[in-house]
C-alpha cells in the first residue's frame, strides 16, 4: 500500500507533465537609435470634422505588413483616447487601437464632437512594440 504523501507526489508529477508548457512571448524586435513616428495630419490642437483622415509619418524605420519578418520594419497602430499599452505584449485591436497591418501610413477616422488624444505606435510582425518602442507624443484634437 502506497503512503498518502508518496501518492500526492505521483499525482502532482503526472499533472505537472500533463501541463501545457507556459508559452513565453518572443524577443521583442529592435528599433534603432532615432526611431521616431509622428503625424503628419492633424496637428496637436488641430479642430478638425468628425470625419477625417489621420497621416503618419516614419524615420529611421521602414513600413511593412503585419506578419512579413523584416529588420528595422513595422506598421502602425493608432492609439484613441487611450495609454499605450504594455510594451512586452501585442497591441489590442479594437475601437481604441485601429491596426494598420496592411502597411497603410493613412486612415479615416470618424469620432464625436469634442476633445480626443491620438497617439501612433509601432507594432512588429506580430503587433507587439519595438524595443525600445516607437511611439509618438500624444497629440489633442478637437472634433467640431
Amino acid at each position: 500500500m502506497r503512503k498518502p504523501l508518496a501518492l500526492a507526489a505521483t499525482w502532482l508529477a503526472a499533472l505537472l507533465l500533463a501541463m501545457p508548457a507556459v508559452a513565453q512571448a518572443p524577443p521583442r524586435k529592435p528599433s534603432p537609435r532615432g526611431a521616431q513616428v509622428y503625424f503628419h495630419y492633424p496637428l496637436d490642437g488641430l479642430r478638425v470634422p468628425e470625419r477625417f483622415t489621420v497621416r503618419m509619418g516614419l524615420k529611421e524605420m521602414g513600413v511593412a505588413p503585419a506578419g512579413i519578418e523584416r529588420p528595422l520594419t513595422g506598421h502602425h497602430h493608432l492609439l484613441i483616447d487611450v495609454d499605450a499599452p504594455p510594451s512586452d505584449q501585442p497591441i489590442p485591436s479594437d475601437y481604441n487601437h485601429i491596426h494598420l497591418g496592411n502597411g497603410q501610413t493613412e486612415v479615416v477616422v470618424t469620432l464625436p464632437k469634442g476633445p480626443h488624444t491620438l497617439q501612433l505606435l509601432l507594432g512588429d510582425s506580430t503587433h507587439t512594440p519595438h524595443n525600445p518602442p516607437v511611439i509618438s507624443k500624444k497629440i489633442t484634437v478637437y472634433v467640431r
